[in-house]
């Protein structure tokens, strides 16, 4: 698969977080452009605070491997990861992350912060911004305007 097939894959993801109620966000990884997992964000349904889509995919990614090393392996995110999905991301070994929304309250790939390319950190990856990025802000802005009106 393309990365912008890849990237289809994961706003599929959002839009079905967005249906279930859940912020539309939409997470998915692959090796060597195959699939291995995909997750949408899961914290209402979960009462969870980690369930992020970008956590989720790679817990899936890294059951299906049988491993916690995700070497080579790229997360495409519909939203720009957050402090927590970008240490997941340094932590699993990734190798890049594509993502298509920035986030300027809370982006840590390049928004409020840049933890993917760190050189402190034991591991860097790449970082592509922008893919897709005009659907995916326009999924969030829409799904928050809804939740906005009022109540007939």
């Amino acid at each position: 698969m393309t990365d912008e097939e890849l990237m289809r894959a994961a706003l599929a993801e959002a839009a079905a977080a967005g249906a279930r109620g859940e912020v539309p966000v939409g997470a998915v990884v692959a090796i060597g452009g195959q699939l291995v997992a995909a997750a949408g964000n899961e914290r209402e349904a979960t009462s969870d605070p980690t369930a992020h889509a970008e956590i989720l995919a790679l817990r899936r990614a890294a059951a299906a491997l049988g491993s916690w090393r995700l070497a080579g392996a790229t997360l495409f995110a519909t939203l720009e990861p957050c402090p927590m999905c970008a240490g997941a991301l340094v932590a699993a070994r990734v190798e890049r992350v594509v993502f298509g929304a920035f986030d300027p309250k809370a982006g840590a790939c390049g928004s409020l912060y840049n933890l993917c390319v760190d050189p402190r950190l034991n591991h860097e990856l790449t970082v592509v911004s922008g893919l897709a990025g005009a659907e995916a802000a326009e999924l969030l802005s829409t799904w928050f305007a809804r939740r906005r009106e009022p109540s007939p």
